[in-house]
């Protein structure tokens, strides 16, 4: 296998199912037809080049912890120095210059709802300027990983689900320091999960127990390769918002959720008379006239017309990373 085969197999195909077991690696490499070193060398690559974020878990929201996305409406003369102030807090993971009187978009997670409000209370202080907030009501299809490949597996029945809130789950000691030590992502080690058992006070085994009923439970969404579409090639990036009627959001969600392009699709709350949307997605692409026919295609074959919407393109990409619970 051409070391390009190797790149596309590994940022594609292992987003999603990535062995939970002694050797990841081995048996990584046993599924490729390749050496155990190939598969760490290559993935040490991709992250120096930045088109790996790291490997490791996506929790879901608000099953551990509390988070919020949030908007801010900057002068365009202070862009960049208010982007700095809200990028040097370790609770804001992602940090964004949109197309919109609300230009600076950026997620928030914290330990608990009273941290979280405290650092959004910082983060309004340090910037000067008050912030909206919008979390999470409902979620429909969020990051179940990324196709290289054009092909989806949205269809697969569970993939795509209107899915009630469940309270955070309370973590014991062992589970605070093991999601501390996931969010750094696996070291590219031979037995990785013995090297956070060791970081974690634990036995390999149990870390792995721990993370398998975790995923089984959906508070990890998925475990494997975390990458970056913006150094894949997929560049233009739209946030597409919708003023829905309350009683049709789920039944809308549910069917934007399904389509091909949808990265993302989930409820936020409204926050009149600022921000009069509801129901967001995401759509990503390697061009931005590809991005603009897109909605515009969906938005007609769903009859979606006749609701207020916007498009908010990404302009600057200040942070991008995983969220910190502690």
């Amino acid at each position: 296998m051409t070391d390009d085969a190797l790149d596309f197999r590994l940022l594609n195909d292992f987003q999603r199912d990535f062995p939970l077991c002694s050797a990841p690696f081995a048996e990584l490499a046993s599924r490729l037809g390749v050496a155990e070193s190939a598969v760490l060398r290559v993935l040490e690559v991709l992250r120096r080049e930045g088109k790996v974020a790291r490997v490791g878990a996506v929790f879901a929201p608000k099953r551990i912890g509390a988070s919020t996305l949030a908007a801010m409406a900057v002068p365009p003369e202070k862009l960049d120095a208010v982007a700095a102030a809200v990028t040097r807090f370790p609770e804001v993971n992602h940090n964004y210059e949109r197309e919109h009187h609300y230009n600076l978009w950026f997620v928030v997670t914290a330990g608990s709802e009273g941290r979280l409000q405290a650092a959004l209370g910082a983060i309004e202080l340090a910037a000067g300027l008050s912030l909206l907030q919008l979390p999470l009501l409902q979620e429909y299809h969020i990051d179940l990983g990324f196709s290289l490949d054009g092909k989806t597996d949205k269809a697969v029945p569970g993939n795509v689900l209107r899915r009630a809130f469940v309270p955070p789950t309370p973590l014991g000691e062992i589970e605070r320091r093991l999601v501390m030590a996931l969010q750094e992502g696996l070291p590219l080690f031979i037995r990785p999960f013995s090297v956070l058992a060791s970081r974690v006070g634990c036995d390999e085994s149990e870390v792995i127990e721990r993370i398998r009923r975790w995923c089984a439970e959906g508070i990890i969404k998925r475990f494997g390769v975390i990458v970056r579409h913006h150094e894949l090639g997929y560049t233009a990036n739209a946030m597409l918002v919708h003023d829905v009627p309350d009683e049709l959001v789920g039944q809308i969600g549910e069917t934007l959720a399904r389509e091909a392009g949808v990265t993302l699709c989930y409820q936020r709350p409204r926050v009149p008379p600022e921000w009069p949307y509801n129901l967001f997605c995401m759509l990503h692409g390697q061009a931005r006239a590809e991005v603009e026919a897109r909605i515009a295609e969906l938005r007609a074959r769903l009859q979606l017309g006749e609701y207020a919407h916007d498009v908010l393109f990404s302009l600057t990409r200040f942070k991008q990373g995983g969220a910190r619970y502690a």
